[in-house]
C-alpha cells in the first residue's frame, strides 16, 4: 500500500494524480516547484521501479517539465531525484527564472519558505487546468 512520506505531506500541497505519480506542489510561493511521487510501496531508488514504471515516470516528468517551462516562461528547468532527507522516491521539477530569489544557486536552504495562501493555490490550479489534460486528475480542495 502506497503511503506518502510524512515530510512530503508536511511540506507540500497535493494537486492531483497522473497514472503513476502523485503531483505535489512544494509549499513555497518563491518558486513553481513540483514533486512527482510514484505511488509504489517501499521504493527509494529509480532502479527499484520495474521497466514500465521507469518509462512512465520519465513520461510524466518530461511532460510536466515541458508544460511548466512554457506555462511559467522558465529560463531553466531543474529536474532531479535526490532523497537525502526524504528517502521515498520523488522527482523534483522546479521552474527556474533568472529573476528568482536564488538564481543561479540551488533553491534548497537559500531563503526561508513562504507558504502559498489558499487563494494562490487556487489560482495556480486554475492556471494548470488550462495546460494539464488527458491522464491527469486534479484533487479538489
Amino acid at each position: 500500500m502506497f503511503v506518502l512520506d510524512s515530510r512530503l505531506q508536511q511540506d507540500t500541497v497535493c494537486l492531483g494524480e497522473y497514472p503513476l505519480c502523485r503531483l505535489l506542489l512544494m509549499n513555497d510561493v518563491q518558486y513553481p516547484w513540483f514533486i512527482l511521487v510514484p505511488r509504489r510501496e517501499d521504493v527509494s531508488e529509480l532502479f527499484q521501479l520495474d521497466a514500465a514504471d521507469q518509462l512512465q515516470l520519465w513520461r510524466e516528468t518530461t511532460g510536466l517539465a515541458e508544460l511548466l517551462k512554457d506555462c511559467f516562461a522558465a529560463d531553466k528547468m531543474n529536474v532531479a531525484t535526490l532523497g537525502n532527507v526524504v528517502s521515498q522516491l520523488h522527482m523534483h521539477v522546479i521552474v527556474r527564472r533568472r529573476d528568482d530569489v536564488s538564481w543561479p544557486a540551488p533553491v534548497w536552504g537559500r531563503h526561508p519558505t513562504q507558504a502559498y495562501t489558499v487563494e494562490q493555490v487556487a489560482a495556480l490550479k486554475a492556471r494548470l487546468r488550462s495546460v494539464l489534460a488527458g491522464d491527469f486528475c486534479f484533487v479538489e480542495g
